[in-house]
């Protein structure tokens, strides 16, 4: 299992870089891909575990695809958005995660 705040370096093939963040119920994953002429893209994927009618996990993934010619303008355009958000939304209260130690409390 990777830590949250952990970075993957990997080696082969187009997969060149990887860092998961979970949040919540949804994992996001920021991948840096190589092409065959070695120029490199992100791709970034949200997954989400959803439960079957039938008690099995699928996960449910949705990705896009950012290529470097774009990297200033998604990132302004994302900056852009958060920034209002946080300035008209009130303070998010305190997260609350699960204990996974079997106990089945929340800290």
């Amino acid at each position: 299992m990777i830590d949250k705040n952990e970075h993957v370096e990997q080696g082969g093939g187009d997969d060149v870089f990887s860092r998961p963040v979970r949040a919540g119920k949804r994992t996001y994953f920021f991948d840096v891909k190589a092409t065959k002429s070695n120029d490199l893209y992100i791709t970034l994927t949200e997954s989400k575990r959803r439960v079957e009618s039938d008690g099995r996990f699928t996960y449910e993934k949705h990705k896009i695809f950012l290529y470097r010619e774009d990297f200033e303008k998604f990132s302004e355009g994302l900056k852009e958005v958060i920034e209002y958000v946080n300035q008209r939304s009130p303070e998010l209260p305190p997260r609350r995660e699960k204990d996974f130690s079997g106990a089945g409390e929340e800290f």
